[in-house]
Formats: C-alpha cells, structure tokens, sequence
C-alpha cells in the first residue's frame, strides 16, 4: 500500500483548544490520498495525548512525540523528514491556532500542481490581508518584510510566513539537514534556501487572523531572531 501524496505538517505545543479542530478542519480539505502529521513537543496541556485518541480512531491523522520544546524550525524539519520518508510527493505546513486557513490548502496544493516549486501563503501580495490586526502590527510587519529583502535580496513579499506547500524535489534541493535556524526564523531561512536553489516560488494571497483559543506564542525576540538571521543570511553564514 503506497503512502499518502500529501501530508500536511504541524507542530503543536499547548494546543489542546485547536489541535482535535485543526485535525478535521484540514482533512475537509484534502483529497482521500492527504493525511495530516502532526509533531508534538511534550505538550504539559494533554495536545499530545488528544491527538493520539483522535489518531486511534482516524487513520488519516498521525502524531510525532519529540521529548521537549526544541523550537518550531527543529519541529518542522523532523516532520518534514518523516513526511518524505513516507514517500509524500507534496507537503504542506501551517500553525495550529487557525491562523492559517485550512480552506486555503487546496489553492497551495493547486499552485505546487503547477508551476511552483514553493507555495507561500503570503500576506502581503494583491489579495492578502491580515484582518483584526492594529496599525501599529501591520506596520512593523510590514517593515520587517522590506527590512528582509534588502539584507537578503530575497524577492518575496511575505518572507516570514509559515503557510507554506512544498514539492517533495523542493524540500531534498533546499537540504532540511543543512537548515541552521531552530525557530521561528526557520520560515525566512527555508524561502531564502528556496530561492538560493532556484526553485520556482509562488505567493498566494491569504487572510491571516490571529488565534482564537489558546496563548500566543510570539514574543520580542522572535523579531530579533529573524533580524540576526537576515544578517547570517547577508553574510552567507547558512
């Protein structure tokens, strides 16, 4: 029996008000051959175990236990490993909180049938929007994007965005064993290697909303994570 042709990645840490939600909303939209992966760092909130139920009884859901929180970068590349060894031919990967929606997944799939090497669920291209968010956000993000395409000379709009699809070719070009960054700055890191590799990326609008359940996980230094990557990225230190 061969495995599935899309697997969907997630990381989880604290999410038990998502996870079991987030694992139907993404089936809904995936064809009878997509599955969903999730890794769990050792969530002291029970995520791990709700998932492992919801598992038992869906075959189309599988969970990855990592010994502790090790950061999202660390967490997507073990899943980004497992799905290739699954012999997944497209992989996706989202947060857990509904940010990202799981309605969008056909349109990344569509655009990696295509021409894409890398889809991006981008923010800030004709059609993105970042809905509920106050000026103040939108600007520092904003600025933060520019920021990275001049350090970088990466040309992508939405260089921090985590809603992504990748061909499995892609992922085995860019070397997830290579990737340097443990956190969040893996998002930027990945579509830098992305471009470096010359594959082919396309951004496709999205509306981005905050959480609805659950605590954030973003702080300060997530922004100085990002800036010191955008100069070991300057530099050619990745």
């Amino acid at each position: 029996m061969s495995g599935p042709r899309i697997i969907v990645a997630i990381p989880t840490y604290n999410e038990k008000d998502n996870a079991l939600a987030m694992a139907r909303a993404v089936l809904e939209h995936l064809p009878p051959d997509g599955s969903v992966l999730f890794a769990d760092d050792n969530s002291p909130d029970g995520t791990g175990a709700i998932l492992d139920d919801a598992a038992a009884r869906e075959p189309r859901i599988s969970v990855m236990h990592r010994p502790g929180k090790q950061g999202l970068g660390r967490a997507y590349a073990a899943a980004f490993r497992e799905a290739l060894s699954r012999g997944a031919e497209r992989i996706v990967q989202m947060d857990c909180d509904f940010s990202h929606d799981p309605a969008d997944i056909p349109r990344l799939l569509a655009a990696c049938d295509g021409e894409a090497d890398v889809a991006i669920g981008s923010r800030y291209v004709k059609g993105g929007s970042t809905p509920g968010w106050p000026l103040k956000r939108r600007l520092v993000s904003r600025f933060g994007g520019i920021v990275v395409r001049i350090g970088t000379g990466l040309p992508v709009r939405d260089p921090t965005g985590g809603f992504k699809c990748f061909t499995a070719d892609a992922l085995r070009k860019i070397d997830i064993g290579a990737v340097a960054s443990a956190g969040y700055s893996f998002q930027l890191e990945m579509n830098w290697r992305a471009w470096k590799a010359g594959l082919r990326i396309a951004e496709i609008p999205i509306a981005f909303r905050d959480r609805t359940a659950g605590e954030s996980k973003i702080t300060a230094g997530i922004a100085l994570e990002s800036l010191k990557m955008v100069f070991r990225l300057r530099r050619g230190r990745c």
